[in-house]
C-alpha cells in the first residue's frame, strides 16, 4: 500500500475532487488531501466544496496568508506529515511557492518521497527569496508533474535534471458533464458563451467588440467575476449591446454543466502578456465534454488542447475572431462535426479517470525507485 498525502489548494473546487476518488479508488493507494477551508483569487472567495469524498480522506488545514499565490504556507501541515507518515508527499503547488518549499522540507525529514506540479510555460526569473526557495525545490524533489510539454522544457532550462511526467493538474469526468445535441435549428437565437476570470490577459474585451459587429441573434453569456467585471460592462454599454450581454457572477462548479447546456458555443480569447500566458484552459474541455463547439485564440496551450475538434484564432485578433464565430454561427453542420469531435477527443484524451490513472502510476514508479540512490 502506498500511502499519499496531498495538498492542494485547488481542490477545494468539488468537481476537482473527483480526480481524487479515482486516485484513491486504486487498491494500492492509500490517499489523504489536505486543503484550505476556502482559497481567495480575482473571482472572490471559493469556499470548500464537498461534493466528492469517497475513496480518500479530505481534511482541511489551516493556511497563513489565504490569497498570496506566491507566499501562503500552511503553518501546522508538519504535524499531519508526522501523523500520516506518507511514503509520498504530493505538493499541488508551483517550486517557486513558499508553500511547495515548505512543505518539501518538511517532507524530507520524514524521509518521504516528493512530487511538485508546475503548469509554468514562461522561464521568468523571480527574485529573491523565491527564486532560491525554487531552486532548492528543483533540486531536492523526487519527482515534477508538468501540465504541458511546454512546461517541461522551462523546467529542463531552469536547472530541473529529475524525472517529468507530463499530465494535467484536472481533467473532465463525463458523468458530470454530459453529452447535450447541439441547437441545429436555423433561425434561433445564438447564444456564445465565456466561463472564466475576468482580467485583461483572457482578452474578453476583444469577444464583446466581436460580439457587437454580429448579427443580433447572437447574444453573449459571461460567466466569472474579476477586477474587468465593471470595465467590461461599460465596454458593452459604449458598443451598444448591454441587452445582447449577460453577465452572471461566479458560481458553484456543480452549475458549470447546466450552463453550458445553455450555449451554443464556448469562446476563450486569450492573449499573451509579458508575464503570463494560458496554460491550459480546462474549460475547453468542459464545454467539449458537453457538446458545445469551443473557439480558442493560439494563446499557450489552447491550440494543444482544442487539437482539430475546434476553431483557432490569432490572440489579439478581432477580425479573425469575428470571422471564426460568423463560420460556426452560420453553419450548424460544422457546429454538430465539432461538437462529435469536441467530445471524443475529451474522452480519448482529458477524463479524470485518465489523469487519475496517470498520477497513480507516477507513484508506482516513485515507490520502485525507493531504495535507488538519487
Amino acid at each position: 500500500m502506498i500511502k499519499v498525502l496531498m495538498i492542494s489548494k485547488a481542490c477545494v473546487v468539488g468537481n476537482y475532487q473527483r480526480k481524487l476518488e479515482h486516485i484513491g479508488n486504486h487498491p494500492d493507494v492509500d490517499l489523504t488531501v489536505a486543503v484550505p477551508s476556502h482559497w481567495k483569487d480575482e473571482r472572490g472567495t471559493l469556499y470548500l466544496e464537498r461534493k466528492h469524498e469517497n475513496g480518500y480522506r479530505l481534511v482541511v488545514e489551516p493556511i497563513v496568508f489565504n490569497g498570496s499565490f506566491h507566499t501562503h504556507f500552511y503553518p501546522k501541515i508538519g504535524r499531519l506529515i508526522a501523523s500520516i507518515e506518507p511514503d509520498i508527499v504530493h505538493i499541488d503547488e508551483e517550486p517557486y511557492n513558499l508553500a511547495t518549499w515548505h512543505i518539501l522540507r518538511l517532507a524530507k525529514r520524514h524521509n518521504a518521497r516528493t512530487v511538485f506540479f508546475s503548469w509554468q510555460n514562461i522561464a521568468r526569473s523571480y527574485p529573491r527569496p523565491f527564486r532560491n526557495m525554487e531552486a532548492y525545490v528543483l533540486r531536492e524533489a523526487d519527482l515534477a508533474i508538468c501540465g504541458s510539454h511546454s512546461c517541461r522544457t522551462v523546467l529542463l532550462k531552469k536547472g530541473y535534471r529529475g524525472t517529468a511526467a507530463i499530465i494535467p493538474q484536472f481533467g473532465v469526468d463525463p458523468d458530470l458533464f454530459p453529452w447535450r445535441e447541439p441547437r441545429l435549428d436555423i433561425g434561433l437565437a445564438i447564444t456564445i458563451g465565456y466561463i472564466g476570470r475576468l482580467v485583461p490577459e483572457k482578452g474578453v474585451d476583444l469577444l464583446l467588440n466581436a460580439i457587437a459587429g454580429m448579427d443580433e441573434n447572437v447574444n453573449l453569456r459571461l460567466i466569472g467575476a474579476g477586477p474587468e467585471y465593471h470595465n467590461l460592462q461599460r465596454t458593452a454599454a459604449e458598443l451598444g449591446i448591454v441587452d445582447r450581454v449577460e453577465f452572471i457572477p461566479w458560481l458553484d462548479s456543480e452549475n458549470i454543466p447546466i450552463q453550458l447546456r445553455h450555449m451554443d458555443a464556448l469562446v476563450l480569447p486569450s492573449r499573451t502578456q509579458s508575464n503570463w500566458k494560458e496554460q491550459f484552459g480546462r474549460v475547453l474541455l468542459e464545454a467539449m465534454a458537453t457538446g458545445v463547439p469551443v473557439i480558442g485564440s493560439n494563446c499557450g496551450e489552447i491550440p494543444n488542447v482544442i487539437g482539430d475538434a475546434g476553431l483557432v484564432f490569432t490572440e489579439g485578433d478581432q477580425t479573425a475572431l469575428t470571422a471564426a464565430l460568423l463560420k460556426l454561427t452560420t453553419n450548424p453542420a460544422l457546429r454538430q462535426e465539432l461538437a462529435e469531435r469536441g467530445r471524443t477527443r475529451m474522452l480519448t484524451k482529458y477524463t479524470q479517470t485518465q489523469v487519475a490513472a496517470e498520477t497513480v502510476r507516477v507513484y508506482r514508479d516513485l515507490m520502485r525507485d525507493r531504495m535507488t540512490p538519487r
